[in-house]
């Protein structure tokens, strides 16, 4: 038997959870193959860039997009767990499981919004008649968007001490306060759930700015920025960069414009950008690069 596509794994990869228990990834992907009569030389088939197999990366991108519809859950790191909604999927007893299926979870379809894609690219990944490189360009998108989305989940759990490095190490990534040792004095006087503080804005400490990082789940509001621009006020400061893990509401962004003090507003979704940007907390797995013919090469 061919290896299945991560769609055809979908429903399979349910019904293992259907037992309630927690699995590791390595379970179902035993199981799954046991079930799909993959030889061992299927198995071990690798993706192109080597790098991991064919059929465990399936398994993964399964798992993946069935908890993003909520049908499975991560109770604790390297496991996974049916949910309720899960259990209710399979009581409809589906034939199959894929995107189609779960676009009708709200949870889905902010998480295949959220990628922010052309309708075009969209139609294309979903059909399969896009050019190559719009079917390049667009599993891209996908996979740095799951990375994002990865990297936050990280984020919102990691301990206060934690956050405090990342949010030092990222600021010096991107220029900001001098070297590494200069910075972790300026950042991290109190440790109340974030990080407020002062950082030099470049290498020479011509200018500061204030920082407050909060590790936070609820929505900032408004009260939350007109705190911390009383603080600003309050130092003298005219510069300062206001971070979270959650989202800033719409009357906490528009307060900040309309201040006289510049502000950044840096939300979880932009800070796991700018972390992927300036390579903090992630690794490069491959690197793939897309030539074209040299026209001065052949022109005679």
């Amino acid at each position: 038997m061919s290896i299945p596509d991560y769609q055809t794994v979908m429903l399979p990869l349910l019904e293992f959870a259907g037992d309630g228990r927690e699995h590791s990834l390595r379970e179902a992907i035993d199981h799954l193959a046991h079930k799909f009569r993959l030889t061992e030389q299927e198995r071990k088939e690798l993706l192109p860039s080597g790098t991991q197999q064919i059929f465990d990366n399936r398994v993964a991108w399964a798992r993946t997009y069935l908890g993003k519809a909520g049908l499975l859950s991560s109770p604790r790191r390297g496991v996974f767990q049916i949910t309720d909604p899960g259990r209710e999927a399979l009581a409809q007893d589906p034939k199959r499981i894929d995107v189609q299926f779960l676009n009708q979870y709200p949870e889905f379809r902010e998480f295949r919004e959220h990628k922010k894609k052309p309708k075009e690219t969209q139609k294309a990944e979903d059909e399969a008649t896009g050019t190559p490189k719009e079917i390049l360009e667009s599993q891209f998108q996908n996979l740095r968007s799951e990375l994002e989305s990865d990297i936050l989940e990280r984020l919102k759990d990691c301990p206060p001490s934690f956050f405090e490095r990342l949010v030092v190490d990222l600021l010096v990534q991107m220029g900001y306060g001098g070297s590494r040792k200069d910075a972790g004095q300026a950042v991290g006087m109190s440790g109340d759930e974030g990080i407020d503080g002062i950082i030099k804005e470049d290498k020479l400490g011509l200018d500061i700015v204030y920082i407050q990082a909060k590790r936070w789940k609820p929505t900032v509001g408004r009260p939350d920025i007109q705190r911390f621009v009383g603080a600003l006020q309050g130092k003298q400061a005219k510069k300062g960069v206001f971070i979270t893990t959650s989202k800033f509401s719409k009357e906490a962004i528009d307060y900040a414009q309309k201040v006289e003090n510049n502000i950044v507003l840096i939300d979880g979704e932009m800070l796991a950008q700018l972390m992927i940007d300036h390579n903090v907390g992630v690794a490069t797995e491959a690197v793939y690069e897309l030539k074209r013919i040299a026209t001065d090469y052949f022109s005679t």
